[in-house]
C-alpha cells in the first residue's frame, strides 16, 4: 500500500539483479508446487505467468554495463 496517491515509486518497476531474479524464480516455483488443489485458479495462473516472465527475462542476453566514467583527480 502506498503512503499517498502519486508517490514517486508508483508504477515504477523494482530493479533486481540477475541473482535476485534467480532466487525469486526458485521461490515462486516452490510456492506453485506447495499450492493446495483447492487454490483459486487465478492465483495459480498468476504464479505461472510470473514464472514465465522471469524465465523469459533470464533467457534474454545480459546487457553489458558501460564503464563508469570518473572525473580525473587534480
Amino acid at each position: 500500500m502506498r503512503a499517498f496517491d502519486g508517490q514517486h515509486s508508483d508504477r515504477i518497476t523494482i530493479k533486481r539483479t540477475r541473482e535476485q531474479k534467480v532466487l525469486q524464480l526458485q521461490q515462486l516455483k516452490e510456492q506453485l508446487a506447495a499450492l493446495k488443489s483447492h487454490t483459486a485458479p487465478t492465483i495459480r495462473e498468476a504464479l505461472v505467468k510470473r514464472i514465465a516472465d522471469l524465465e523469459a527475462e533470464l533467457r534474454a542476453p545480459v546487457e553489458p554495463r558501460a564503464p563508469r566514467r570518473t572525473a580525473p583527480h587534480r
